[in-house]
């Protein structure tokens, strides 16, 4: 499907037909993201989305070991006690 570039303002857009976003299920605000071929348009992700999930999960599970992946700072090495 071919869309126009178009004047809104001071700025440029397109206008996305809508049998795309009803099946894309794109609403609201959307994180853009430049990709080599274009860019992506995504539904925006909401700070700490899936937290509560993961939490339960690991309290499921007895895990509260740090995962390895997070780089520890100097102050996580020298000054945090539990």
């Amino acid at each position: 499907m071919k869309a126009q570039i178009i004047q809104i303002g001071n700025s440029q857009g397109i206008r996305i037909p809508k049998v795309l976003l009803e099946e894309s299920r794109i609403t609201g605000e959307v994180d853009l993201e430049l990709h080599p071929d274009g860019i992506l348009i995504r539904n925006a992700q909401k700070a700490r989305s899936g937290w509560a999930e993961a939490f339960k999960t690991m309290a499921e599970n007895e895990d509260d070991e740090m995962d390895g992946k997070t780089p520890l700072t100097a102050f996580d090495k020298k000054e945090w006690q539990w």
